[in-house]
């Protein structure tokens, strides 16, 4: 009897353990990022493109100023169709700046999506047709692309209304002309897309673990150089091998707020310590030091004018608090802002 009861606990911690080692992997990988999505080839950098044009067709809530009528005219003029400036009603159209970002391999006859905005006084782009639109990579410089189609409104995104001076046009972007094309194999460093020393040295070292040591070496915290040694197989290849790798980033402490709605997104669980904050008509209390005696019932209690919370607290329990006070997103960002200055919050905090 003992040793079937040996048998079955001996075969109990075996298939646990077997489990542990299916289960550790998977969530270990669920946070490791290719290397390709954290770095950027340092001879694959975007161009930039941008260019003057004119939306048409809107339902008169174009401009009103001079430079749009003269810009018709201007383009009535391509047309040998002259129309004098001062006769010229052009409430349907409206000036827009278009800018894009194209990889430097994109070829001849490739597309791209374009963004435009409202350079003057129109009230909505809502409807409008771009027409078709010289793309230049530097002031002055000779046309490579053109953009033109149908707007679809894309400004204001969560805040419950549309911004109608801006739009995006997918796919409405044609190179027309090859862009200076860098030298591929020439590639030596992988530049990171949010630079940070920890992360850097992840990649530098699963990189020497893959293709052997000396392979990548950490440069600065922006950086890490690469030496191919074995290109048999062809330096595409390799490139395309080392970019699969998956690593592990190092997450800044971050607070980032939308200055529009008052959306509050953090990384991880950030803890915020005792200190008391006062913005016009709120008042923030964090630790029982702080402010009032805490309530006996629950760990908060909130009014319009006072929110008092115990220390240790998370930034959502937080930003739910001056939510359901109906904070503005500016006395939001600046109560974080505050949290900072007082060092009661460890991160960074962005308003946008």
């Amino acid at each position: 009897m003992t040793a079937r009861i040996w048998q079955s606990l001996l075969l109990i911690a075996v298939l646990t353990a077997a489990a542990l080692l299916l289960a550790f992997p998977a969530n270990a990988s669920a946070q490791e990022i290719r290397v390709k999505d954290l770095t950027i080839a340092d001879q694959s950098l975007p161009i930039r493109l941008s260019g003057y044009g004119l939306v048409t067709g809107l339902d008169g809530t174009g401009d009103r100023g001079r430079q749009t009528i003269q810009s018709v005219a201007n383009l009535l003029r391509r047309f040998d169709v002259e129309v004098p400036t001062e006769v010229l009603r052009v409430r349907n159209v409206a000036a827009v700046l278009v800018t894009a970002e194209v990889s430097p391999y994109l070829r001849t006859g490739g597309r791209f999506d374009i963004h435009l905005s409202s350079m003057g006084d129109a009230q909505s782009l809502k409807g409008g047709v771009l027409w078709m639109t010289p793309l230049v990579a530097d002031i002055g410089a000779t046309p490579v692309g053109t953009g033109q189609g149908s707007l679809m409104i894309s400004g204001g995104l969560g805040t419950g209304r549309e911004i109608e001076t801006v739009a995006r046009i997918p796919a409405g972007g044609l190179l027309e002309a090859d862009l200076p094309r860098p030298r591929f194999n020439a590639t030596s460093r992988l530049l990171l897309r949010e630079p940070d020393v920890a992360t850097a040295a992840r990649i530098a070292a699963v990189i020497d673990s893959t293709l052997g040591p000396g392979s990548a070496t950490v440069e600065d915290p922006g950086s890490v150089a690469i030496v191919l040694r074995d290109t048999t197989s062809g330096f595409a290849a390799a490139l395309a091998r080392i970019q699969e790798l998956r690593v592990r980033p190092d997450r800044a402490a971050r607070v980032v707020i939308d200055g529009r709605d008052g959306t509050v997104v953090t990384g991880g669980d950030v803890a915020v310590g005792e200190a008391m904050v006062s913005r016009g008509g709120i008042t923030l209390s964090i630790g029982t030091n702080v402010g009032k005696p805490e309530p006996t019932k629950g760990d908060s209690l909130s009014s319009r004018g006072d929110i008092r919370i115990t220390g240790g607290a998370s930034v959502q329990k937080i930003a739910a608090a001056l939510h359901a006070v109906q904070a503005t997103p500016s006395e939001i960002g600046a109560i974080f802002e505050s949290l900072r200055e007082v060092g009661a919050l460890s991160a960074e905090v962005v308003v946008r």
